[in-house]
């Protein structure tokens, strides 16, 4: 069985305070969006170990006992009875790049497991197993426009669709660090929710919808910044960063001609969701 896990946005991101526990409350939306890999799950024969992963597309760098997708299989095999596996991942989604790729693999993972061996996983249950991995990978079991608070791990279902307009998403060829990106910001609370700023006109959003990681970001990395702005030259409604970095977007009323940012891995397309 094959299934195309997606890359996500974020519109806007406020980063509010540190927890206890060493991580930040924030708020952001999440919003799916079209740039694809390819998983792919084979039963395995003649092979000695239970999980196998093949990999090809963007280099991934590591162990496989940090690979999410194992992490997954690992789980869920405590829980269920799975047979050997090779799993085929076509790596397309930039990493370090605040698109959520790895995140998605992962969730979309659990889902096609939970599809092809009929393991009668609720919702529910692919949505705690996916908080183990990562705080963004729960998003990725339903996979639809959400308001997400704490860690990023608590969702709000938002009825806000963007399909009407063109997204165009540039990754500058530079691996954003989280972890990095998150010392560097100050925490502040918000004086105006993100849900209330999303309600407003999109020609609003470019000074009334922020992303708190931007300013340091961009000081490290000006070229960062000058992709949004380019963006914005070539008639964006919104361009913005997305998460801690590094990939920019920007949402168009009509396809964009930004031919001098081709030669950055990039995606161009109608917002689907």
């Amino acid at each position: 069985m094959i299934c195309f896990p997606n890359a996500k946005i974020n519109l806007g991101l406020n980063i509010i305070e540190k927890r206890s526990d060493g991580f930040h409350n924030l708020e952001t939306i999440f919003y799916p969006v079209a740039w694809n890999d390819a998983l792919e799950v084979v039963v395995a024969t003649d092979v000695v170990q239970d999980f196998n992963l093949h990999l090809s597309g963007i280099p991934i760098f590591g162990s496989l006992e940090d690979n999410l997708l194992y992490k997954a299989y690992q789980i869920i095999k405590q829980r269920k009875t799975l047979p050997k596996l090779n799993v085929y991942l076509q790596k397309s989604i930039p990493m370090g790049a605040g698109l959520g790729g790895g995140s998605a693999d992962a969730a979309f993972f659990i889902n096609l497991l939970n599809e092809q061996f009929e393991l009668h996983f609720s919702e529910t249950d692919r949505i705690e197993i996916a908080k183990q991995l990562g705080s963004d990978c729960a998003f990725f079991i339903k996979n639809t426009p959400v308001f997400a608070s704490q860690k990023g791990d608590v969702f709000k279902e938002i009825d806000l669709n963007l399909s009407h307009l063109y997204i165009a998403i540039i990754y500058p060829n530079i691996h954003s660090n989280t972890k990095e990106a998150y010392s560097l910001v100050k925490p502040k609370k918000s004086t105006r929710s993100i849900l209330e700023v999303i309600k407003q006109p999109i020609s609003s959003w470019k000074t009334d919808l922020k992303n708190d990681f931007e300013i340091s970001i961009f000081n490290l990395y000006p070229s960062i910044e000058k992709i949004k702005y380019d963006l914005y030259d070539c008639g964006a409604l919104y361009a913005s960063m997305s998460g801690s970095g590094s990939a920019v977007f920007g949402l168009f009323e009509k396809e964009p001609e930004i031919k001098d940012l081709l030669i950055f891995p990039h995606k161009i397309g109608k917002m689907t969701i």
